[in-house]
């Protein structure tokens, strides 16, 4: 009788579910360590060794964010899947992480604000710590130049690119506040530090440098990404105009971002070039990509947040936490992710 309560307790941990969300972690592990092997221009199997260590720090933290979620959830009474993790096979010449994140589903409705903030904040914050374990790891364990002579044998570290690479073809990973002030913690004197050209060949700053962009990413005060439940848990509906201010932000930016190429198309090459030079560093301001950012948050997302019963008003201490979510939100925060320069 215990054993058939559980099962009716618990559907989501049936074996065959089970299964279904292992063999997506093993699926997931297989293309993160393909990409990890992409990631230091290597194609041939007999270098998958090299990927396995970019697949296991990308993991955990990923799974600390999920299962920072889903523990939050459990706490709460409120039935939850496993994490779905999601694969992405990496191809080469083509910029991916091997992996689209991963999930979880909630099975039943939050049934008040203080359990909405818990699950909402737990992830973030879980990803965050793991983040921050990654990248300073990455930073005290720095190799030697040699390191990087072994992917590019013509590298130029005066020039700070390789000797045929083309100029403005560069790809560049915007830095956050944060990443910043880990590099200049934890790196040890005198070591090399990459520029943000070719640090995506070192496996622990680049996940680590990736899991700061998925933390600021969810933190987003939109519909019910982590940063919506939070901002719906601590101001109610108010939550609604800060959605709609992140996607008409977000609009502008994206906006800007694909102006001079408008301009450029429309036979203004002139002024469109002079547009980009009065911004300084145009591309590591304006990013296009929130442009999909805000068509994600307004076709799926959703830009209000479902209403959530109050109850009780939150703790002192939820509430401190909430604000240092927002703090989390500004220093993992990068402009522009992505770019050329």
């Amino acid at each position: 009788m215990h054993d058939d309560a559980t099962t009716v307790r618990s559907p989501e941990l049936r074996p065959l579910q089970v299964t279904k969300h292992a063999a997506l972690f093993l699926v997931t592990f297989a293309s993160m360590t393909v990409a990890g092997m992409l990631w230091q221009n290597r194609i041939d199997l007999e270098y998958i060794g090299i990927g396995i260590p970019y697949a296991l720090a990308g993991l955990f933290i990923l799974s600390c964010h999920e299962f920072g979620h889903y523990f939050a959830a459990k706490h709460h009474g409120v039935r939850v899947t496993l994490p779905y993790y999601i694969p992405l096979p990496p191809l080469p010449q083509f910029i991916n992480f091997g992996t689209l994140g991963a999930v979880i589903r909630t099975k039943q409705e939050i049934p008040h604000r203080r359990a909405l903030f818990d699950i909402g904040v737990a992830g973030p914050v879980a990803g965050f710590i793991a983040s921050l374990f990654v990248l300073a790891y990455g930073f005290m364990t720095l190799p030697g130049q040699d390191f990087l002579l072994a992917i590019h044998p013509d590298y130029d570290f005066a020039k700070g690119m390789a000797a045929s690479a083309e100029p403005g073809f560069s790809l560049t990973f915007g830095k956050t506040l944060l990443y910043m002030f880990m590099e200049e913690v934890f790196s040890r004197p005198g070591a090399y530090v990459p520029p943000m050209t070719e640090m995506y060949h070192y496996p622990y700053l680049i996940t680590g440098w990736f899991g700061l962009l998925v933390t600021a990413l969810n933190l987003l005060p939109a519909g019910q990404l982590d940063g919506g439940h939070i901002t719906y848990a601590m101001f109610g509906k108010k939550q609604h105009i800060v959605g709609r201010i992140t996607v008409t932000v977000l609009v502008a930016l994206g906006g800007i971002g694909i102006l001079p190429a408008i301009m450029e198309l429309a036979g203004f090459g002139g002024p469109a070039v002079a547009f980009m030079e009065a911004f300084g560093s145009f591309e590591a301001w304006f990013w296009p990509g929130w442009l999909f950012w805000a068509l994600l948050i307004a076709v799926v997302v959703k830009v209000r947040h479902p209403d959530v019963p109050e109850y009780e008003a939150l703790t002192p201490g939820r509430r401190a936490l909430g604000w240092f979510s927002y703090f989390m939100f500004f220093v993992c925060l990068s402009p522009a992710p992505l770019y050329l320069a």
